[in-house]
């Protein structure tokens, strides 16, 4: 069923109503400024889309935009009840991407070289796996996994999950840790630093010997 605003008609409703058929998106409000919020899915993907086809300001359920050719979100939801997917596309930014994302959001297979305009808040899992990210600045500070794997920055992030199977960390989603981790440049030119490991965990109060860390660590990495 289909909900649209009885006054004050935008010359383009017609227009919105005949995309919103053409990619089965039903159950919409046209708002005053010719967005659409949305109560259930939408799926955009496989359309060979090189920009969305309509501006959305808020999606109850999942949003889905992945396999497409987009290298811009502009027009992406705002807020997206569900998952959010824009996996496999050529976004070098995450700008124009919603803020608030109740399930997993997803931005890998892109071109992204860094992560502003991420979500403020994820209810699930963070993918941004195959980019070219060297930082994570602009992480979402509400998540609860994250897989940046296959980024310039993957074998910092490496070790910092093989510490934290080691027991060194305890809490491996906390952001600011993570930041001052990476802030350390610990791992330069596939060579792990074990000075600068050291320091880091004496500073976070589990301090651990150099000799130990080699012993643990010898067989992952080549170490200075």
């Amino acid at each position: 069923m289909k909900y649209i605003r009885t006054f004050n008609e935008s010359t383009n409703t017609s227009e919105i109503e005949a995309i919103c058929k053409k990619y089965n998106i039903k159950n919409y409000i046209i708002n005053e400024d010719d967005s659409i919020d949305v109560d259930g899915n939408v799926d955009l993907s496989h359309e060979k889309l090189k920009v969305l086809p309509l501006k959305f300001r808020k999606v109850s359920g999942n949003f889905d935009c992945g396999y497409n050719q987009l290298t811009s979100l502009e027009g992406a939801p705002q807020s997206v009840g569900g998952d959010f997917s824009c996996y496999n596309n050529q976004l070098a930014s995450l700008e124009g991407a919603p803020q608030s994302v109740g399930g997993d959001f997803s931005c890998s297979s892109n071109q992204l070289i860094s992560l502003e305009g991420a979500p403020k808040r994820v209810g699930d899992k963070f993918w941004c796996y195959s980019n070219n990210l060297k930082n994570i600045d602009y992480l979402p500070k509400y998540y609860k996994e994250l897989d940046i794997s296959n980024n310039p920055i993957s074998k910092i992030l490496d070790l910092f999950t093989k510490l934290n199977e080691y027991g060194f960390i305890s809490n491996r989603e906390n952001k600011d840790l993570i930041m001052d981790f990476i802030d350390r440049e610990m791992i330069q030119q596939d060579i792990l630093l074990v000075n600068r490991l050291v320091e880091f965990l004496d500073d976070i109060g589990k301090p651990k010997s150099r000799e130990e860390l080699i012993e643990l660590l010898k067989n992952n990495y080549t170490i200075r």
